[in-house]
């Protein structure tokens, strides 16, 4: 019990040091609205605290009142309020919300002293996921961003091997356990379980993300002109948005990556794409986008010993040498960089870099149960929700597993988001 304590006071501890980074600029950055997209960075600030309140000091019951004043609490129900407007609610200036969040995380480390061996730690889990998504949420906000950078140009990443891209491995076909279940993940989150069995035909995948190079060829080949590559619904919504080349890419072989001008790396992979825009790059390519099944298959399952691996590279914990997790890079790693975190199948950078655009509608597993939080997955089901996989550069490496699914709807491109190709065998 000693080191799931300390292992829950880490995670909370890094999570936080990454939101103290992120909203770490003076009132007017925070309290600026970027883009309707997002909320304003003190908003999503304060958010963390009041979700952190509720669920570790008051067990998930709102009806008892928390260290906020019920009508500044409503202010950060996500539900209610949506991103376009939260710039014209009264919230909580900047130094009122670090200090209602450092009054929380100290009542929360009192408990965590106390915390006993009947103790369930999911909840715990489970604030810390919502902490990490919300930093990466806050990187994508970032992003959108104009004006000087804030961030610098991020860590050094290692070298990779372009001659990678392009290349493709065979799954062969048969039965694998899909999903996981709370005894073997303890941490999982609802929409990834229960585990079961599903039989995937053979396929082949790309064993490395669609690169900056190689979409490039698609736009010189006049791949946003041609309706024949899009669907009908992808075709109309690249007319009406006038999409001409991935977010954050200038006409002139540059991007803009968090206020910084720089040339466009050939060999990283492509992000700030729609799932409109993958689908298209996917046709002109001869390929298609994979399911998640397809997708978790490719990154979990070890044929050799007929069972889930835990991460693609086996059981070790995501370390620098395996993926690129964490967000210090600030930026995806180029192709080939991580040969030692490549699954049983050869498929590589599974984690990180990346959010992976499948072709997969968000739906519930056969057995579906929502978890504490009941409306994380539920409200979400069968709606206009495309399934991503894999991470980004910017998840953080303990929330993240081969079963972590996120959804987004089609026409998003802020999120970090890129292609793997796969193609029937």
């Amino acid at each position: 019990m000693p080191d799931l304590r300390a292992q829950l006071a880490h995670d909370l501890s890094t999570a936080r040091d990454r939101t103290l980074l992120l909203t770490g600029h003076d009132q007017p950055e925070l309290l600026r609205q970027h883009s309707p997209l997002m909320s304003p960075l003190v908003w999503d600030l304060a958010h963390i605290g009041q979700q952190e309140d509720l669920w570790l000091l008051r067990g998930g019951d709102a009806r008892c009142t928390g260290l906020l004043p019920p009508d500044v609490e409503s202010l950060y129900d996500a539900f209610t309020h949506p991103r376009a407007a939260r710039d014209r609610l009264p919230l909580l200036p900047p130094v009122e919300a670090r200090a209602f969040c450092a009054e929380v995380r100290g009542r929360v480390l009192d408990r965590l002293d106390r915390f006993g061996p009947d103790d369930d730690p999911f909840d715990v889990a489970m604030v810390v996921s919502h902490e990490q998504q919300h930093d990466e949420t806050m990187l994508q906000t970032l992003q959108l961003r104009t004006g000087p950078a804030l961030l610098g140009p991020g860590m050094p990443l290692p070298t990779g091997r372009p001659e990678l891209a392009g290349t493709t491995v065979l799954v062969p076909g048969g039965e694998f356990t899909l999903g996981v279940d709370g005894i073997d993940e303890p941490f999982s989150l609802d929409n990834e379980r229960p585990a079961h069995t599903v039989d995937v035909p053979a396929f082949r995948i790309g064993r490395v993300p669609v690169t900056n190079a190689e979409f490039a060829a698609f736009i010189d080949d006049g791949g946003y002109d041609e309706p024949r590559w899009w669907s009908e619904r992808g075709w109309q919504h690249r007319r009406e948005a006038e999409l001409t080349r991935p977010q954050f890419w200038g006409p002139d072989g540059t991007r803009t990556r968090f206020g910084l001008v720089e040339q466009l790396p050939a060999d990283e992979p492509v992000q700030h794409v729609t799932a409109f825009e993958a689908e298209a790059y996917a046709a002109w390519a001869g390929g298609r986008l994979p399911t998640e099944v397809e997708w978790e298959k490719a990154a979990a399952w070890d044929p050799a010993t007929g069972q889930r691996r835990r991460f693609p590279w086996g059981a070790a914990d995501p370390a620098p040498e395996l993926a690129n997790l964490g967000g210090h890079a600030l930026r995806p790693a180029p192709v080939g960089a991580y040969p030692a975190g490549a699954s049983a199948y050869g498929v590589e950078q599974l984690m990180g870099d990346v959010w992976e655009w499948t072709s997969s509608s968000f739906r519930p597993w056969p057995g579906f149960a929502p978890m504490l939080y009941a409306d994380y997955s539920a409200p979400f089901f069968d709606g206009d929700y495309r399934v991503l996989r894999g991470g980004s550069w910017a998840v953080g490496a303990s929330i993240l597993r081969p079963s972590f699914r996120n959804w987004d709807h089609p026409v998003r491109r802020q999120v970090f988001s890129g292609v793997r190709l796969a193609f029937d065998a």
